[in-house]
């Protein structure tokens, strides 16, 4: 058995009893191939419901802290994140966004799923902000299909992302795939990617419910 099969099972009854997620749409989700996954970001315990929820595994970006811990906690939690998917990458500094762009694709052309949040960050307030164009770069790079997700009520269970999250019931959802081949070659393009990436937050806020903020997260929380 796998790591990911070993914590998959050990993990996943746990985390249904707690959150009792209510998934719909998982079947928009190719069986095969490469798939991107991207969604609205809450809370922290958003990366940790999802995959559970998709019968193939699912890989994402995680900040290295999380895996570079001393001692046997610090070797646990790396076991543990990277057991889950999550691959380590440094996103701090002008070089980070690059690196996070370039480990998704090599996910992607490796014939898997990778989940992104392309608002970049939390929301700071429950709602939804404008999404970063490494998205649409990796759909038009890849030929890759994105399939959107909204993660709904997790923010309730996990207030600010901070803190062990309480008990509670969330929403899982998955759209139709969207394929953008139409613009290939085209991952250069600005306006291109713009139209992308505003294409894929649309049907992310259509699924999720949220009210939409023309506005980058992170200059909302700058703010």
């Amino acid at each position: 058995m796998s790591r990911h099969a070993l914590i998959k099972a050990v993990l996943g009854p746990i985390l249904r009893l707690m959150f009792r997620p209510q998934v719909e749409g998982v079947e928009n989700i190719p069986g095969d191939g490469p798939v991107i996954l991207a969604g609205n970001h809450l809370t922290f315990i958003d990366s940790m419901i999802m995959p559970i929820c998709c019968d193939r595994q699912v890989f994402y970006i995680g900040k290295d802290e999380y895996v570079t811990g001393k001692g046997l906690k610090g070797r646990a939690m790396a076991w543990f994140f990277t057991g889950c998917g999550m691959i380590p990458v440094d996103r701090d500094g002008g070089r980070g966004g690059v690196a996070a762009l370039m480990t998704g694709r090599r996910v992607l052309e490796e014939g898997k799923a990778f989940a992104i949040y392309p608002e970049g960050t939390r929301s700071p307030d429950g709602r939804l902000y404008r999404g970063r164009t490494g998205i649409a770069r990796l759909t038009l790079m890849t030929g890759a299909p994105v399939v959107p997700f909204a993660m709904i009520g997790t923010d309730k269970l996990q207030p600010g992302g901070a803190g062990l999250p309480r008990p509670g019931k969330v929403t899982v959802r998955f759209g139709a795939p969207m394929e953008f081949s139409r613009y290939e070659g085209m991952d250069r393009d600005r306006y291109v990617l713009r139209a992308v990436t505003d294409s894929v937050m649309a049907e992310v806020m259509r699924l999720s419910g949220q009210e939409y903020v023309d506005m980058y997260a992170t200059k909302a929380k700058a703010a």
